[in-house]
């Protein structure tokens, strides 16, 4: 235990001294090289660009291309994202899936989860990273399938040369383009890594205090489009946490979730695939099965009169609405069969065609009828 200690203080203070050192010189040193030097626009762009590069192969790669297995990738994304990671400083990808599977596996247990938001917003911010807990103990035994990627094995081994590297040497060498070394190394070095760090860890404290649980309530994390807009789609983390294999977070076409996009669009390219998606009835009920919780507890709190009334009432929609979503699914399982098939008949004169429309008919039906009704109780 003695010689545990020994080797984990020095950690403590690497750690410390990386989020010290950077936040001071992104506080005073920009702003004073920016109003005696001024920054070349150049610079801003690429700061765009690093920003985007080591966020992006943190939530897309570290999170859930190797976390979560939600698709597989070819060797040039695992390898952007290697190098983006190590550009993020963020710990090797080897060290970061071990912690966050054990977030998963115990998310929010104050002596198991290694950032418990039940520890308050400080430790899942960032305070879980300054001291040593039993929590943060590093255990590899839920990660021996990432061992056999050799991008990780590589990216583990050269861990501290490439962060060094990406992080001194190559925001010095693109300020040089701009002749401006020391610009180059505080805008895109500093700057951009203390921007990176803090928006990234917005994920394990705030997404799991400000938002909203349309999917589930059975752990604290929260569904935040504000989040999200800061951390390239992660701020959905309700539904991330309730359907962790699914590539994406923001399910909606229209919720902001540049992961998602880049993941699709790598699959485009034949970069990247076996994306996983959850079936949208489960995604359904879900929201359902919370709808029901919620309009359950209103009527409890505001008609104690008739409670067992609107109570039967909630229940006996939620059911027949459950019931239309099992039937819908299942004929639409049996439709891609169909096409897998490959049936010469024709898919809109066979008889299975005419029976999904009608289950989508009533199955509409019934989701005006359940959104009426809860939205009394919104």
């Amino acid at each position: 235990m003695k010689q545990q200690q020994q080797h984990a203080t020095p950690r403590r203070f690497d750690v410390l001294a990386i989020f010290t050192s950077t936040s001071l010189v992104a506080a005073l040193g920009v702003p004073w090289h920016g109003i005696t030097h001024g920054y070349h626009p150049g610079l801003w762009v690429l700061l765009g660009l690093m920003l985007a590069w080591n966020g992006l192969s943190i939530t897309a790669g570290y999170h859930r291309l190797w976390s979560h297995k939600a698709y597989s990738a070819s060797l040039l994304p695992r390898l952007m994202f290697a190098l983006g990671g190590a550009l993020a400083v963020q710990n090797s990808i080897r060290n970061w899936c071990a912690d966050h599977r054990n977030h998963h596996r115990h998310t929010d247990d104050p002596d198991l989860d290694p950032y418990s938001s039940r520890r308050g917003l400080w430790y899942s911010h960032m305070g879980w990273m300054l001291r040593d807990y039993p929590a943060t103990t590093k255990d590899y035994s839920n990660i021996t399938d990432l061992d056999r990627d050799p991008v990780v094995a590589w990216q583990h081994k050269h861990y501290l040369t490439l962060a060094f590297s990406l992080n001194i040497l190559l925001p010095l060498a693109l300020g040089w383009l701009f002749n401006d070394p020391m610009g180059g190394l505080l805008l895109l070095g500093f700057f951009r890594l203390v921007i990176g760090h803090h928006t990234t860890f917005l994920i394990n404290s705030l997404a799991h205090a400000w938002g909203s649980q349309p999917y589930s309530d059975q752990n604290s994390s929260r569904d935040n489009p504000l989040i999200a807009l800061l951390t390239y789609g992660e701020g959905y983390h309700n539904f991330h946490h309730t359907f962790q294999w699914d590539y994406r977070n923001g399910v909606r076409w229209y919720h902001f979730d540049p992961t998602k996009w880049l993941i699709k669009a790598l699959s485009w390219c034949h970069l990247a695939h076996h994306l996983k998606q959850v079936a949208p009835e489960k995604i359904e009920q879900s929201r359902a099965k919370m709808q029901l919780a919620y309009a359950s507890a209103q009527v409890l709190q505001s008609r104690p009169s008739n409670k067992e009334q609107w109570l039967n009432l909630l229940e006996a929609e939620y059911e027949q609405l459950v019931h239309s979503l099992n039937a819908w699914a299942l004929c639409r399982q049996r439709k891609l069969e169909l096409k897998t098939a490959k049936l010469k008949q024709r898919w809109d004169e066979t008889e299975l065609h005419h029976q999904l429309q009608e289950l989508e008919l009533n199955l509409n039906r019934q989701r005006r009828h359940w959104r009426l009704l809860t939205q009394q109780f919104a």
